[in-house]
């Protein structure tokens, strides 16, 4: 594969995990505004299961070189970060 090639399926690959990252962000906040609280199990299986599945994500990624480990784990630290202010937000009203 030509070095054009490569990065171009780099930066697919990033915008694709980004954009998972934020769907997930949104899905979560739709459940705390319209339908289930924090401590609910529901939230938190819709939750674990987006998170693991986007990890997966990351790391077929990584296995593949189209990002590199330090850029997944920033994905999922920012992701972490905006989903606990959302969760403060929520227990703060």
């Amino acid at each position: 594969m030509d070095t054009k090639s490569q990065a171009s399926f780099q930066e697919k690959a990033l915008e694709l995990l980004l954009h998972d990252a934020d769907k997930i962000a949104k899905l979560i906040k739709v459940q705390m505004d319209h339908l289930t609280m924090p401590s609910c199990p529901l939230y938190e299986e819709v939750l674990d299961t987006q998170m693991f599945g986007l990890s997966r994500e990351i790391d077929f990624a990584v296995k593949l070189d189209l990002i590199s480990r330090e850029k997944g784990k920033q994905i999922l630290d920012t992701l972490e970060k905006e989903l606990s202010l959302l969760h403060d937000a929520y227990t703060n009203k």
